[in-house]
């Protein structure tokens, strides 16, 4: 199992806030890209038929659930 990015800031001491390198701020974009990028993927995943029964349900000639749900 792959391990999860943190999106913690990580410090290099005191002084050290606020004084970020650049590769420092890449990691961080990179990481904060992946993440929502997962969470988008999880939420297409899950919210994309839940979507298509209600447009399906809000159209003109009312369809029953079982008609939205056949595949034919």
């Amino acid at each position: 199992m792959a391990a999860k990015p943190s999106l913690k800031i990580k410090g290099k001491g005191k002084g050290s806030k606020g004084s970020y390198s650049s590769s420092s701020k890449y990691e961080v974009f990179k990481d904060w890209t992946k993440w929502s990028l997962k969470k988008a993927k999880v939420a297409t995943q899950y919210g994309f038929i839940p979507l298509i029964i209600v447009v399906g349900m809000k159209s003109d000639p009312k369809p029953h659930l079982f008609q939205l749900l056949s595949p034919v």
